[in-house]
């Protein structure tokens, strides 16, 4: 850490816990709700980012990411009700309050939105820092801090890391190498340049990208109240990210 002192080192820290929980929460997510749902809950991180600028990076809310943030809580109350509910002779079907908040669909889709507050704190600090820390340091403590993170919770919950199949481990190394090591690094080179909406904004893909992906090999096919809720959700991103990039352009 001889990169990074004092409270930059404390915050590099914070970040790789942030990471850590992120990871924790979302993958553990997917034991209980769909792909589609757990991918696009988490997506909701650039909402977020928007929302705690104004504290952390002394950023302002527009008009146009408090409109994107309305319309993101909207879409992610349908696909967290679309789990449980179905269409049925014209009339939307929902089990009682108490049958809800005990169903298995909505503590996936409740670990899945802490994992988007997760990957807010965790693009806010690598916001903050990579202005003044270069790249590989920076990643060298969060990925190393989330590394040890993960560890510790994994042996903590009684599983290990031994005994699975040889195909296993093939494709824990591609999630190393290609998700983490070449997505994550590029997000956190991107802040070093950029704000962090302008970064979160890249984070509409997944959703897209996890639906197609689903459908085509765990035959997980959306319900309309889904597809609805997940364009209410990628909209208000979309309008929330588009009022950043415009606060964010230089007035002539």
């Amino acid at each position: 850490m001889r990169g990074i002192q004092g409270r930059d080192r404390t915050l590099a820290i914070g970040s790789g816990i942030f990471l850590a929980l992120h990871f924790a929460t979302w993958i553990s997510s997917l034991e209980f709700t769909t792909v589609v749902s757990s991918v696009v809950l988490v997506s909701t991180a650039p909402l977020w980012v928007a929302l705690l600028s104004p504290i952390t990076i002394k950023e302002p809310l527009t008009k146009s990411i408090l409109i994107g943030l309305g319309m993101a809580f909207i879409g992610v109350v349908i696909v967290g009700v679309s789990d449980v509910c179905l269409f049925k002779d014209g009339k939307l079907l929902c089990p009682s309050f108490n049958e809800f908040i005990r169903g298995e669909a909505f503590v996936g889709d409740l670990l899945a939105l802490v994992g988007a507050w997760m990957a807010a704190g965790y693009l806010l600090i690598g916001r903050r820092l990579r202005v003044g820390i270069s790249l590989v340091p920076y990643i060298f403590v969060v990925y190393g801090v989330a590394a040890i993170v993960l560890t510790i919770l994994m042996f903590a919950s009684g599983e290990t890391a031994f005994g699975y199949p040889p195909q296993t481990y093939l494709w824990l190394i591609l999630l190393a190498l290609v998700p983490q090591i070449m997505g994550h690094s590029s997000f956190n080179w991107a802040l070093g340049y950029l704000s962090a909406a302008f970064v979160s904004l890249t984070l509409l893909g997944e959703p897209i990208g996890s639906a197609v992906l689903a459908f085509i090999l765990l035959d997980e096919m959306p319900t309309v109240l889904k597809i609805f809720g997940a364009i209410l959700i990628l909209a208000g991103i979309y309008v929330a990210s588009r009022g950043e990039a415009k606060a964010a352009e230089p007035q002539v």
